[in-house]
């Protein structure tokens, strides 16, 4: 995030024994059916890297560049996958498709292999989009490759702003700064976007294949199960959007990165939006950060928002 002209708000606490003993703070921002702003806090309009949030933005740029890809295929291609066994085979399925071997991945190893990498589908499809443009393969990863231009096209039409800066993600592919409140308008364009076009086809494909974006224990992917029409992509360093079928979006980023803290603020965003929650099972749990004590629970990461 660019430098705070404050001091960020608290999202979550660390409450211990009932002490709170830590806090997490960052901005978010909410937005109405119609896409006007309904909630912020802190600075949801400064400069942001999304992280894997920008997953969807870079899948539909693929679609964008002529590759035909649907279905399961497709939402591996947004995906921060879990490394299961079918998130694997599929990639592989994809580069062989492709003419491609797991060599040409640009993303780090993981345990020894680079398809384990939770962004392997994402670089499978960008690296299947060049050969079938006639693109560099082994560049595909430079900012200035016709790809990666693309997706930076295709990302500013989303979110409506100009990228405010580019890094290199975790997994080696460019990486395109926006404000929340441009990441939130992004996923809200996604959910509205006519059918066929290449938001929408991403949009519908990582709701019809939850898992293939996350995993089987994954909030993202247990979330898009157990709410019709709902989209939602996480991102390293604590960030979130999501968008539900009617329109309304966020998005928020944890300042200080701390991912235990990610859970509870989006259960307590949803919850404040009329989103039914289960009570217990898969789904609570991978929405709550317990703190353990000695044999047992001893208290939590809970929502300030």
């Amino acid at each position: 995030m660019s430098a705070p002209t404050a001091v960020p708000p608290v999202l979550a606490e660390v409450v211990r024994s009932g002490f709170v003993e830590g806090r997490h703070r960052g901005s978010l921002v909410v937005l109405a059916p119609d896409g006007s702003v309904a909630r912020a806090l802190g600075e949801p309009d400064a400069p942001v890297f999304p992280r894997s949030s920008n997953k969807p933005m870079q899948a539909a740029g693929v679609l964008r560049a002529g590759l035909a890809l649907e279905g399961e295929r497709l939402a591996l291609a947004a995906a921060s996958h879990a490394g299961e066994d079918f998130h694997q085979q599929l990639a592989l399925r994809m580069l062989r498709d492709a003419g491609l071997t797991e060599d040409a991945l640009h993303c780090p190893p993981v345990e020894g292999r680079r398809i384990a990498m939770n962004c392997s589908g994402k670089h499978a499809a960008m690296l299947a989009a060049c050969v079938h443009n006639g693109w560099p393969v082994a560049t595909y990863t430079d900012p200035d490759h016709p790809l990666q231009a693309l997706i930076r096209e295709t990302a500013e039409a989303a979110t409506g702003e100009p990228v405010a800066a580019t890094g290199v993600d975790g997994c080696g592919a460019p990486l395109f700064a926006f404000s929340l409140t441009g990441l939130a308008r992004a996923f809200r364009a996604f959910v509205l976007a006519e059918p066929g076009s290449p938001e929408r086809r991403v949009a519908d494909a990582m709701r019809a294949h939850p898992r293939y974006v996350g995993g089987t224990r994954r909030a993202d992917s247990l979330l898009m199960e157990a709410v019709p029409g709902l989209l939602s992509k996480a991102g390293a360093e604590g960030v979130q959007a999501v968008a539900l079928a009617d329109g309304r979006a966020l998005a928020f980023k944890v300042e200080d990165g701390a991912a235990r803290a990610r859970g509870p603020v989006l259960a307590s965003l949803l919850r404040s939006l009329g989103v039914p929650l289960p009570e217990r099972g898969e789904l609570r749990d991978s929405l709550r950060s317990d703190l353990e004590g000695g044999d047992g629970v001893v208290g939590e990461v809970r929502s300030a928002v």
